[in-house]
């Protein structure tokens, strides 16, 4: 008799593999698949797949695990099933064994070479770039990386658990709000075309007298501190200013070439994680400019009781811009202490800098904030190319974050690292062109142009997208018209 149910108890056990397809990777999933797991007395694994699932293995009587995956679709929110998949599979005697990966790569070398990489996976492949190492396709092979803990005695029945979380975490986990859909943004961003962006040019506005030479100089002192702490280096000869075509000697686009050559340090080729260092710096700082003057002008619009004539808009719309540009950043790749530390340093001299120096003079710093822009399109230009050239193959494949697509409202079949920069490249262009001509106004009296209706719509003229691109700015004439005086 004993005989015989020991015989149906073992006939009666059931081994799986299981894949779950959805969003179901860094919303916590595989905590809930280990609390199922441990309520029907199943053993097995769970892990993180590259190509965005979760998979594993579950073992236990034929209803614990038909019970077990039926719970794999019910995870609660954020994480969203859309499909499981499962088949039998020889059961393991003892069951005590367990294998354990904080990533598999499923097909890896075909995945980067053919297709875009699943948006979970490109994240997850950025783990590589927090610590400094670089992945290229030929290191990738078509494996599973398994790391082998070793087995405990057969007596000890293992149970169900994840795998260590040693992954980029969820940088910006959903929100505990159950009534709430979503929340868009407060600020529509413009429509671009792909043609638009594509034309925007690397230019450079001459400096004309005291005022645009103290935000040039200035400028190149931040640039130089940006250089330093984001170890940037580039080989100018590699990196035409022009969008690869050579520029006119005399030109302005010509003394940037000369002042790059001057200050360009032996060539290092710039890595994936180099460039999402730079970018994570650059936004950081980038986003404050626009807050401080539109504070300013909030303040000064109430304390005289007089209209501000559009500006504080325009200027808080470009600072949230830009913050933007450093989130979708924080999502592919979260910056170690150092460079946290170097962040909170420079913002924090920043922006006590740029209150005292608006309070000063508002139209140097508008100047200052065109060049810095300006180096901005040169940032992202060298980044393209990069990647044009074969230089980053991560950023090749890899697709933009949910939280880009949804801002830009990017189309299917543009949504590769590349497109996301061209994005974040035509902004900085539209930003550049706005506090060029910002400063060319009077700061006092004159009504902000993107915010204003004009006679002839027809004309170009200022616009919040960039139909009309004029990388130095508009004169005050152009768009304001000659003084009756004259």
């Amino acid at each position: 008799m004993r005989r015989f149910l020991t015989t149906t108890a073992i006939n009666m056990s059931k081994r799986i593999q299981y894949t779950v397809e959805g969003e179901v990777q860094g919303v916590n999933y595989r905590a809930w698949a280990v609390s199922k797991a441990k309520d029907f007395d199943i053993t097995g694994y769970a892990k993180n797949a590259s190509n965005g699932t979760v998979v594993g293995e579950a073992q236990g009587t034929s209803d614990s695990v038909k019970q077990f995956v039926d719970s794999l679709y019910k995870a609660p929110s954020p994480a969203k099933v859309s499909k499981v998949e499962s088949s039998d599979m020889q059961t393991k005697e003892g069951d005590s064994g367990f294998q354990r990966a904080a990533l598999i790569l499923m097909n890896c070398s075909r995945a980067i070479t053919t297709n875009a990489l699943p948006r979970q996976s490109a994240t997850r492949f950025l783990l590589s770039i927090q610590h400094g190492r670089t992945i290229t396709t030929a290191s990738l092979r078509p494996t599973t990386l398994v790391q082998q803990h070793a087995s405990t005695p057969k007596t000890r029945r293992q149970q169900f658990r994840t795998s260590k979380h040693a992954l980029i975490k969820e940088y910006f986990p959903a929100p505990d709000a159950p009534n709430i859909k979503t929340t868009e943004a407060a600020w529509a961003h413009p429509v671009y075309t792909f043609s638009q962006m594509e034309q925007v040019k690397i230019q450079h506005r001459d400096a004309k007298d005291w005022s645009d030479w103290v935000a040039l100089t200035f400028m190149r002192v931040l640039r130089w501190g940006l250089d330093t702490v984001s170890g940037y280096k580039h080989d100018p000869d590699q990196h035409p200013v022009r969008n690869g075509a050579a520029t006119p000697t005399g030109s302005g686009e010509h003394s940037i070439d000369k002042a790059d050559k001057l200050r360009a340090r032996p060539f290092t080729h710039m890595t994936e994680r180099k460039w999402l260092m730079r970018f994570i710096f650059l936004e950081s700082v980038a986003g404050v400019p626009g807050m401080v003057a539109g504070m300013l002008r909030h303040l000064h619009s109430m304390r005289r009781m007089k209209r501000d004539n559009g500006w504080i808009e325009t200027l808080l719309e470009e600072s949230y811009n830009e913050r933007m540009h450093l989130l979708t950043f924080l999502k592919m790749a979260e910056p170690g202490w150092f460079m946290r530390m170097m962040v909170l340093g420079a913002q924090g001299v920043f922006f006590n800098s740029m209150f005292v120096s608006y309070l000063v003079s508002p139209r140097t710093c508008h100047r200052f904030v065109g060049y810095l822009e300006e180096e901005a399109v040169i940032t992202y230009t060298r980044a393209i190319g990069d990647i044009e050239a074969g230089k980053l193959p991560m950023f090749e494949k890899m697709p933009a974050p949910d939280i880009a697509i949804q801002y830009w409202d990017m189309p299917e079949g543009r949504r590769t690292m590349k497109d996301l920069l061209l994005y974040i490249r035509a902004d900085e262009s539209k930003h550049r062109e706005v506090n060029h001509t910002l400063g060319n106004l009077d700061q006092k009296n004159d009504p902000n142009p993107y915010n204003s209706k004009y006679k002839d719509e027809a004309a170009p003229h200022p616009v919040k997208d960039i139909k009309f691109q004029r990388p130095t700015g508009w004169e005050r004439e152009e768009v304001i018209g000659e003084d009756k005086a004259h």
